[in-house]
């Protein structure tokens, strides 16, 4: 359990600031409480992934993926391949995703989602728990890695312009909210 107690100890944090998130809180918590291999990959009840919400230096637009797998337009991250810091891991695929540096913003998380993953080849389908964080890029040259079919600076106002993924809106309601 101590492994898993960084993330819990955030996830507590983020509940207190977010009262409204109580369902996503408490599914993330009974999971990450239940699977003590919820950091690796080949967890099927489903794993930790971390991501990241990339912002430019103006803070006005923010990195997106247009993922190869799902061929959506969604934010920077991926599995926690083992690595208990959430963070650590976010900022990682971050910078493995896009070439740039990226440094915190904040170590609180600033989003939690859950959502499926379909079957595909071995893999069955399962869940991610995604744990996302805040970060700025240290320019705005990045450059597109074979996980991804393209990779766009958005405006943070144009957002539904590219994806109806409402996790990826809903984090840039938080970021503009704030």
């Amino acid at each position: 359990m101590a492994h898993r107690q960084r993330l819990l100890s955030l996830i507590d944090d983020y509940a207190a600031r977010h009262p409204g998130e109580a369902g996503v809180v408490a599914e993330f918590i009974r999971f990450v409480e239940a699977n003590e291999r919820c950091f690796e990959r080949d967890c099927w009840a489903g794993h930790v992934t971390g991501s990241a919400w990339v912002l430019n230096p103006a803070r006005t637009h923010v990195l997106l993926t247009h993922h190869r797998k799902l061929e959506r337009w969604l934010q920077l991250g991926g599995h926690s391949d083992g690595e208990s810091d959430t963070l650590l891991a976010a900022q990682r695929e971050a910078e493995e995703e896009s070439g740039l540096p990226v440094r915190v913003l904040d170590r609180g998380i600033f989003d939690l989602d859950v959502h499926e993953i379909p079957a595909r080849r071995s893999d069955p389908a399962h869940y991610h728990y995604d744990v996302r964080f805040l970060f700025e890029a240290r320019h705005d040259d990045f450059s597109v890695s074979s996980e991804s079919l393209d990779l766009a600076w958005i405006p943070l106002a144009g957002l539904a312009e590219v994806t109806d993924e409402e996790s990826v809106l809903r984090m840039g309601r938080k970021w503009l909210q704030r």
